[in-house]
């Protein structure tokens, strides 16, 4: 039996403006009923590459792909109305002169009796059912976000691609609108394909991360993956802080005051960073000054002055001056733990919890 293709493939795209390569041999795959999140910075090629899926732009290399048929290449392009692509944005792009029902209406094709059954079934759907004859001046910014989904729906798309569709929302306002688009995406079979530059929104919605730097796709892969297997430094800093250790390899070893590491793949005499979130630094409380006592799992402590403390809600943040180096370190511990300013503690680091990566290169195991 053949594989069921992909929804959405895009393959090699490649954009320049003026010269500068601004998306450069992209790559992936949507599944029907798949959410997938471009993740990064800004100005790292997320849009454009939504632009020229959603045929708004023309890409200057790649081929985009929609149910195993060829929708755009650099000579053949399906014009954007017929790429069944549907579109949410930040702004949510209502039609200001427009009823709800209007606007969810806009590009509908059928009969009037078609176009009113297809409008009432979703804006019900969306709990929008009641507001049917009002304004979008008349409605708070999650019910506009309720009837910019009804009105993207309403052609039963096969691609759903939004641009930081919850940004404008308030946080209070912005979990449960977000849990319910996708709901109801999922329930359509839809294949989704969102842009976000915020990793806690990419790990609460997607089923697959993209994580794009500099117009090219560094990593891909379930959120789980992506953020204990990052591909370099870089990938790790983006999803939390970060402290760094840094060292030199002798004989497959990194010695540092935390003890030996162990640098699988790096050459002898390489320069390299071991890279440890805050949440795995370990405060001793056992050892109460009295030195440093190897473990295998935490390796050996090492002392720090406490320099800052803050409570930041479910968890403490505190900055340590070492005393090996001066370097500072970030811990955070749960609940409420406010040292005072020039208290010694001593530190261990969670071994497996640790990435360690050449200086200039990827992740070492």
């Amino acid at each position: 039996m053949d594989e069921t293709p992909p929804r959405l493939e895009i393959r090699n795209l490649r954009r320049c403006y003026d010269g500068r390569v601004v998306v450069d041999d992209v790559s992936l795959r949507v599944m029907p009923g798949q959410v997938t999140c471009l993740l990064g910075p800004s100005g790292c090629g997320k849009s454009t590459t939504l632009r020229m899926i959603a045929g708004v732009e023309m890409q200057d290399a790649g081929e985009i792909w929609v149910d195993g048929n060829l929708v755009c290449d650099t000579v053949t392009r399906v014009p954007p109305e017929r790429r069944h692509i549907g579109l949410m944005f930040q702004d949510f792009a209502l039609f200001p002169h427009l009823r709800v029902g209007e606007n969810v209406a806009f590009g509908l094709e059928g009969d009037k009796a078609q176009k009113a059954a297809r409008i009432e079934k979703l804006l019900n759907r969306v709990g929008m059912g009641r507001y049917v004859d009002a304004y979008p001046h008349e409605l708070s910014g999650g019910e506009q976000q309720r009837v910019a989904l009804a009105r993207a729906l309403a052609p039963r798309p096969r691609i759903m691609l939004m641009d930081e569709p919850f940004s404008g929302l308030d946080n209070r306002l912005r979990d449960g609108i977000r849990d319910e688009t996708l709901d109801i995406l999922r329930e359509q079979d839809t294949a989704v394909l969102l842009v976000t530059h915020e990793p806690e929104e990419a790990m609460r919605m997607a089923d697959e991360i993209a994580l794009m730097r500099d117009g090219r796709i560094v990593q891909q892969g379930a959120p789980y993956n992506i953020y204990n297997a990052p591909a370099d430094r870089d990938s790790v800093a983006f999803f939390s802080d970060i402290n760094v250790i840094r060292g030199t390899v002798q004989g497959a070893l990194v010695e540092t005051p935390f003890g030996q590491f162990l640098a699988p793949g790096a050459m002898e005499g390489q320069a390299v960073e071991i890279v440890i979130r805050p949440q795995h630094i370990k405060i001793d409380f056992d050892r109460n000054g009295r030195g440093p006592h190897p473990t295998i799992t935490d390796g050996a402590a090492a002392r720090g002055i406490v320099q800052r403390a803050r409570f930041m809600g479910s968890e403490s943040l505190v900055e340590f001056r070492m005393d090996h180096d001066g370097s500072i370190l970030k811990a955070t511990v749960p609940n409420v733990f406010l040292p005072a300013r020039g208290k010694p503690l001593w530190l261990m680091i969670r071994r497996d919890r640790c990435f360690i990566f050449p200086v200039g290169g990827r992740q070492r195991a």
